[in-house]
């Protein structure tokens, strides 16, 4: 009996590489169940915007609780079995659920939301004593 060492080195990380399941670059986990979220604050309002694209309106919820806006999306991806064979496929949507605590200075009863473009947009103004006040000069008796 003989030992033959072999070439592990090549053989190995190119077969790793021809049979690896994202066999075309990127990442195996493509999809993420909590859309990115963008939020300024200006002057008089904040506004808070979620990209969330592929979505009609009326697959969204929104509530406003207790100073809590949640935002939450139950439309799943189709299960059905087509007859194409894909290479590829990360063309998904998940569910999701999202909540951001509003501050105080936040008027809960005139938020207001759009959607446009996969981006949904939320203009949350502040209380009218939470908004700056102008200088004013005091004289001198």
């Amino acid at each position: 009996m003989s030992l033959v060492k072999r070439n592990e080195v090549l053989f190995p990380a190119l077969m790793n590489e021809i049979f690896r399941p994202d066999w075309f670059g990127g990442t195996q986990n493509v999809r993420t169940a909590m859309p990115a979220v963008n939020i300024k604050e200006g002057e008089k309002d904040f506004e808070l915007e979620l990209f969330v694209p592929g979505r009609a309106k009326e697959d969204f919820m929104i509530e406003i609780d207790d100073a809590v806006l949640t935002i939450s999306s139950e439309k799943e991806e189709n299960k059905e079995v087509s007859e194409e064979n894909f290479t590829r496929r990360e063309f998904t949507l998940t569910s999701f659920k999202r909540s951001f605590t509003l501050p105080e200075t936040v008027a809960t009863d005139k938020v207001e939301a759009s959607y446009e473009n996969g981006i949904l947009k939320f203009n949350l103004p502040k209380k009218e004593e939470a908004l700056p006040k102008p200088k004013r000069t005091i004289e001198l008796a």
